[in-house]
């Protein structure tokens, strides 16, 4: 039987040609013998125009709905999701030659994990690549430690949310991505990252596309009120977790056999 990695992304008027780009990164990826993979493409909103946009290929599933965000969004994508592991790629970045693979690779040799994410590097206007903080020691993320280091720096995790992959059954469990304008994905890392060790791995999966309309990149983005409520909201969500369900309580369960 194929096993299956889905690739979720959330699409508010995306680029055209960032799009495309995104679908040729994941076309190129080399998965292992008996996966497959799966792009769930969901629009932030109801026009159905980016199902337009998307190639006729029965692996790409799209759809839309109300606008509510990109947190919204890839949780209503869940609903198509037919894979084992689940990989977050948005509308702007790409993936990396091989992204898919580490990621499996990660997970089927640590069963006892949950989550796995790695180096990112950003893509500039001009198509030059340059290094993002180089995170975390390679390898097993005890869990916990990144909401340490995101408090030491400041409310600044070590690593890019955006390239998380995750067991689709702990990411139903904790109820997708968090009902925040931003800082959704921080808050989904951070809350997996409270009950299940993961894994760094040092090779970057993702190239994150830095341009002028990128919504990290916007006034609203770092508004002080706004950002003072979502670290608070994403920094108790971890902590009661961790509390309830850390791995620190009854012994981690094995994801796999």
């Amino acid at each position: 039987m194929t096993r299956v990695i889905s690739i979720v992304t959330a699409a508010y008027e995306p680029v055209p040609e960032f799009l495309r780009a995104a679908y040729e990164s994941i076309l190129g990826q080399e998965l292992p013998a008996g996966w497959a993979w799966q792009w769930v493409v969901q629009e932030d909103g109801e026009t159905g125009d980016v199902a337009a946009l998307l190639p006729e290929d029965p692996r790409v599933s799209p759809s839309h709905g109300r606008r509510g965000g990109a947190g919204t969004a890839r949780t209503l994508a869940l609903s198509r999701v037919r894979g084992e592991l689940v990989k977050v790629l948005d509308a702007d970045d790409l993936l990396t030659p091989g992204a898919l693979a580490r990621d499996i690779d990660v997970m089927e040799r640590h069963p006892d994990i949950a989550w796995a994410t790695s180096r990112a590097l950003d893509l500039l206007p001009d198509g030059s690549r340059v290094g993002v903080d180089g995170g975390p020691p390679a390898g097993r993320l005890a869990s916990g430690t990144l909401l340490r280091q995101w408090q030491e720096r400041g409310h600044r995790l070590p690593v890019v949310p955006a390239t998380l992959c995750v067991r689709r059954e702990l990411l139903f469990a904790l109820g997708g991505w968090m009902a925040l304008p931003a800082s959704e994905d921080t808050g989904l890392l951070l809350a997996v990252d409270a009950v299940s060790d993961g894994y760094f791995t040092a090779e970057p999966s993702m190239l994150y596309r830095k341009w002028h309309g990128q919504a990290t990149g916007q006034a609203a983005h770092v508004d002080g009120a706004e950002w003072t409520a979502r670290v608070r909201i994403v920094e108790q969500r971890a902590a009661a977790l961790a509390a309830l369900y850390g791995s620190d309580r009854p012994p981690a369960r094995r994801y796999a056999d």
